[in-house]
Formats: structure tokens, sequence, C-alpha cells
């Protein structure tokens, strides 16, 4: 399943060349073109899904495996201690790039990145009942 527009499902193609790190028959892990930090990584599915909840059972759990191994070898490859692992899950969320990816960006103290708390400037403020309401909602629809 690929999209011909795509430019992930080019690089899985084999249409545009890019820096893999690993892949399986699910899966590659390659360098940003556009890094946010050096060792900058991405985990791709190798057929196309925009978000997260479109995967297959097993490409989701094959994204997840490749991401839990390369995690560690992009902070040691990068000499960092720590990383941040992200998904933008739709326009609104920030994917620019409608084809589900995982970003595995190398961090260190002083980069001038934050945590995700500091994304948002106008949080709400629920009320317990508000939050008993949300769960509700979000564990009935499991």
């Amino acid at each position: 399943m690929q999209d011909e527009n795509c430019i992930f499902c080019k690089i899985v193609g084999g249409r545009i060349p890019a820096r893999v790190v690993m892949q399986n028959e699910r899966v590659i892990a390659l360098l940003d073109a556009f890094p946010l930090a050096a060792g900058h990584t991405l985990v791709i599915p190798k057929s196309h899904y925009a978000k997260v909840q479109d995967m297959s059972e097993q490409d989701a759990m094959a994204v997840f495996e490749i991401t839990w191994k390369v995690a560690g070898a992009v902070e040691v490859g990068s000499q960092a201690n720590a990383s941040t692992i992200a998904i933008h899950n739709g326009t609104e969320a920030g994917q620019e790039i409608p084809h589900m990816h995982v970003h595995i960006v190398p961090r260190r103290g002083g980069d001038g990145a934050g945590a995700i708390h500091s994304m948002f400037k106008n949080r709400p403020k629920p009320s317990p009942q508000e939050m008993d309401s949300l769960r509700d909602k979000i564990a009935n629809n499991l």
C-alpha cells in the first residue's frame, strides 16, 4: 500500500535516496534530511498510513519495535544523554508529511527545546467532573 505522491513512499520505493539506519520488511529508520539535532532519525512504516490509528496492528508493533531498538543507538551515536520521541498525528498536531512517522531527536541540555508542556500556551483547566467525563468518553471508544 503506497501513495505515489508521498515523499516517504518514494523513499521506501527507492525513488529518493535516504541515509538508512536500519530496516526490515515492514519499517525503515533513516536520518531526517532536515534534522532538528545531529542524529535526528525517523522511523517510518513501509506501508502508507496517515495516522497511528490507521496502521495495522502488525505494522504498529513493528514501528515501535524499531523505535525501541533505534532510540538508544541514536543517543549513543550522537553522544546525547536523552532523546525526544514524538509523533505528530494529523495536520493540526503539526504533521507536515501525511505518512505516519516517529521522530527520535537527540537532546542535550541547553539545546533550546523544551518539554511537550512548553508547546501549549493556552492550556485547559478541566474540572474533576470534566476529567471524569473525558475519561469515560475515551474508554467507551476503545
